[in-house]
């Protein structure tokens, strides 16, 4: 057990597209190890999904943004799609502090 003192960690939720595995890994760690609580979306493996599911998925994933106190766009090369504009348009509208792993051109 650690003797740092954790009173309200902030809550970070990851979002950006999840074919950027191993940079939402490590900025899971990153965050993690600076006492965050992280909230990310998990890959799924499979194929063919549902759309009713796919659309479940990504209401799920607009719960965690309103959980969070901030919203951080795991985007290499500053890529942003379709799907994490919207995300990055809700979160603005809840006034969510909005960061980027690669600022934005």
């Amino acid at each position: 057990m650690s003797d740092l003192p954790v009173a309200r960690p902030r809550i970070v939720c990851l979002c950006g597209s999840l074919r950027f595995g191993t940079e939402f890994a490590a900025e899971r760690t990153r965050l993690t190890l600076d006492l965050a609580i992280v909230l990310a979306p998990e890959a799924t493996e499979v194929s063919g999904l549902d759309p009713s599911l796919v659309r479940a998925l990504g209401e799920l994933h607009l719960r965690r943004i309103d959980l969070a106190d901030e919203v951080r766009i795991v985007n290499p090369g500053g890529y942003v799609g379709e799907a994490t504009r919207r995300e990055i348009a809700y979160a603005t509208t809840l006034g969510k502090r909005v960061t980027y792993l690669h600022e934005p051109s």
